[in-house]
């Protein structure tokens, strides 16, 4: 059986997936679409201590590799094939959603896009991808995937978020969120970047910019192109700094609705003041299914 963790940020994902990889015998795969590049340790929040955990795709691919959707697939379902065969349980933990789906659900991708829409900016494809699928859950800078769907529509008639919900599951698995008030959801995004920033944010996201990077896998993750704007000159610091949390608040809201749409997930409560009572209230719903 495979077990998936996920949910907004800040609630607690990781601190289970741990707890879980030690009382199931598991392997934790990440399912965090920024935790997958080498470097950005403190963007991406990989500064936590494993416990000798065995990760997959974790801190992996180099900044400049062009690591798709259906790069992971491939990856995933690979490794978990191997978790089970070995006799161990694979838990999925991360926030991005769909990495989860096309790994466990029948999704099918196209491997490349062809060069219609050359010289039309990510912003102009993303337009007219709402206008044709106002749904779909694709990503501003996922311009691959963004002329896939374009070029589904056009084949189809129809949006490429109905082709994504796919309900065969491939894999025998239990779906878990975890879940807190938005009010102290919040709270905890607000208090986790200033810790990121107390960690050396800025000196981070400083040295990618004099580098001269500007991949998809440095402008997506929320924390560095907002710095970049600040180095640029574009905004102060603080602005930079209100922006990054603005935007992590808005993301989490986006995550929830894309759990809710696309994901049937058993919600659990993080229980802050003791967390050991989420842990043990999980670990006992798991061992009811299993």
């Amino acid at each position: 059986m495979v077990i998936v963790i996920t949910g907004p940020t800040a609630v607690g994902k990781t601190e289970l997936s741990l707890f879980l990889a030690k009382k199931l015998n598991g392997e934790i795969i990440n399912a965090d679409s920024t935790q997958v590049y080498k470097g950005m340790d403190i963007a991406t929040n990989k500064l936590q201590d494993l416990e000798g955990i065995v990760h997959h795709l974790f801190n992996e691919k180099s900044l400049t590799t062009d690591y798709t959707v259906f790069d992971y697939q491939k990856d995933a379902r690979k490794i978990i094939d191997d978790i089970l065969a070995r006799g161990k349980t694979p838990i999925m933990v991360g926030g991005t959603g769909l990495y989860i789906n096309a790994t466990l659900y029948d999704y099918h991708f196209e491997e490349k896009a062809n060069d219609e829409y050359e010289g039309m900016s990510n912003d102009e494809l993303y337009k007219k991808l709402l206008e044709v699928d106002p749904n779909t859950s694709i990503h501003l800078n996922n311009r691959v995937r963004i002329i896939n769907a374009l070029n589904y529509y056009k084949v189809t008639g129809k949006p490429y978020s109905e082709k994504e919900k796919n309900e065969t599951l491939l894999y025998d698995a239990l779906f878990i969120g975890l879940t807190t008030d938005r009010e102290i959801l919040y709270y905890k995004i607000n208090k986790r970047v200033d810790k990121m920033l107390n960690d050396g944010l800025v000196k981070e996201a400083k040295e990618l910019y004099d580098l001269g990077v500007r991949t998809k896998a440095v402008m997506t993750p929320i924390g560095i192109k907002e710095l970049f704007e600040y180095f640029d000159g574009n905004m102060t610091l603080e602005e930079a700094i209100e922006l990054i949390k603005q935007r992590s608040r808005h993301y989490a809201k986006r995550q929830y609705t894309w759990f809710n749409n696309q994901m049937k997930l058993k919600w659990f409560k993080t229980d802050y003041e003791n967390f050991e009572n989420t842990k043990n209230e999980v670990l006992k719903y798991i061992n009811s299914k299993m």
